[in-house]
This record gives C-alpha cells, sequence and structure tokens, in this order.
C-alpha cells in the first residue's frame, strides 16, 4: 500500500474534518449514561455527522452497515451497536467513530465510564495518559517505534496489558493506510541498539491514527459470534482511545480534539 503523505492543503481538509469528528466524539461521550443503549448512541451519531454536513466512515466498510462501535466492559473493539446493549452503572463504553469529509476520513476512540470505581477512574487515565505520550512522539524523524514505545511503557508501569493483535494505523483518502503502529514494541526489536530499522521513519505530511488499546488482564483476545466484536478472552475490563494526529514540521496536531 505505501504510506501517502498529505500535502498542506489536505491536512487543512482533515483539519476540519478532524473538528466535526471531534464535536461528534464529545456529544456521544456524554450521552453515555445509565439506561441508554448503544443502538441509542448510534442513532445520535448518525444525527450529529449528518448535522455536520459529513458520512460515517465505518459504514464504508463491507459488510459493516453502523457510522460506530460501540464495546462495554470486556469488549475492545467492533462492537456492533445494539437495543439490546443498556449501560449499567459501573460499565465501562468504549466509542470508536469515524467521519468521512471532503474525501477524507478521520478516526477517534474514548472509554468512558458510568460513575467509574476509583479501580476504573485509575484504568482510565492510564489510557487517556498513555495516548498523550504516544501522540507528544509524533515528530519528524522519530519513528512508529517511538509511538509503540511511548504507549507500551505507559500501560505496563501502571501494570496493565497492551493488545498485541490489534494497531493503529495512517488514515487519509482510505479509512486504514499504512504504517502500522503497534501498542507494543514487537519482539523483533526489543534489545537493539539505535533506532529500529524495520520500523516506519515518521515524516512530515503523515496523518495517523495513533490508537491506545489495553486491558486490566490478559491481552489476550477472542472474536465474538456476531463476527465483528472483539472481546478479552478473560472477561477483565479492556480501554481504548485512539485520536486522529498530523505530523507537521512544528509538531504534531491533534485533529480529533
Amino acid at each position: 500500500m505505501g504510506i501517502k503523505i498529505k500535502t498542506p492543503e489536505e491536512i487543512q481538509i482533515m483539519v476540519e474534518g478532524g473538528k466535526k469528528l471531534a464535536r461528534v466524539k464529545k456529544a456521544l461521550a456524554e450521552a453515555v449514561s445509565v439506561g441508554v443503549s448503544s443502538l441509542d448512541i448510534e442513532n445520535l451519531a448518525v444525527k450529529l455527522i449528518k448535522e455536520e454536513g459529513a458520512e460515517g466512515s465505518f459504514n464504508k466498510v463491507p459488510g459493516y452497515s453502523w457510522v460506530t462501535c460501540i464495546s462495554v466492559n470486556e469488549g475492545l473493539v467492533h462492537g456492533i451497536p445494539s437495543k439490546d446493549v443498556v449501560f449499567k452503572d459501573g460499565d465501562i463504553v468504549s466509542i470508536d467513530v469515524g467521519l468521512y469529509f471532503g474525501g477524507f476520513h478521520t478516526d477517534t476512540s474514548i472509554t468512558v465510564g458510568i460513575n467509574p470505581s476509583s479501580e476504573n477512574k485509575k484504568f482510565l487515565n492510564v489510557g487517556i495518559m498513555a495516548l498523550q505520550k504516544a501522540i507528544s512522539k509524533a515528530m519528524v524523524g522519530n519513528y512508529v517505534f517511538d509511538i509503540s514505545e511511548a504507549i507500551e511503557s505507559t500501560v505496563e508501569a501502571h501494570g496493565y496489558a497492551t493488545i498485541k493483535a490489534l494497531v493503529g494505523h495512517g488514515v487519509g483518502k482510505d479509512l486504514h493506510e499504512d504504517p502500522q503502529i503497534p501498542c507494543f514494541v514487537p519482539a523483533l526489536a526489543r534489545g537493539r541498539t539505535g533506532r529500529i530499522t524495520d520500523s516506519p521513519k515518521i515524516a512530515e505530511g503523515m496523518v495517523l491514527a495513533i490508537e491506545v488499546m489495553y486491558a486490566a488482564g490478559s491481552d489476550k483476545v477472542q472474536v465474538l459470534e456476531d463476527g465483528w466484536t472483539i472481546a478479552m478472552r478473560d472477561g477483565k475490563m479492556s480501554g481504548l482511545f485512539e485520536e486522529s494526529v498530523a505530523v507537521t514540521k512544528d509538531g504534531p496536531i491533534v485533529l480529533t480534539r
């Protein structure tokens, strides 16, 4: 596929799309409460994306008919919205949503707790912290390795596990572009000195969907019977935080915040 470098004009379109998606994400997160279903969040997303003069990204993926993926507790990613998934007190709810505007996709995720316990608050704060540290590494001349290392070191320092089976990605005219951005440092890279030659170098004009996927227990996942939902095999809680980030000569610009 190859890494696709965006022109300043293309990045400006993605800036506008990212602002639209940020507003949608904020409204969806605020709508999560006891008694609300994941289908309610989906329906709200459809309405808000249309009001922004944009289209959903996820329903352009072959075989997927929704504009959001909504996962609860041990559900990590790709949860299908359903009227039967009704949020309860103490739930951890992950919302993944993409927006297509001006010929370009932006992609973002957030995990929110409903009256979270102190343990769950700590868990969520670690994901937010890991994402911030990862974004700070999206600098010209760094490597994808640096982003992965920032996520892994932050998550593991607090006793949690990063997910190995899924990755972040580039984003632009296609929802999923190169490079892949793991949440961990691949075993092949460990122990080497200097920069990792098989890790893509970060260049001006890249746009990266940097995604922190982590869990309170094991990193092992399973695909559920619906064929889409990916959940933690041990049933422990999981989290998902993601922003679309443009790499510029002046540093990273978070498009979806």
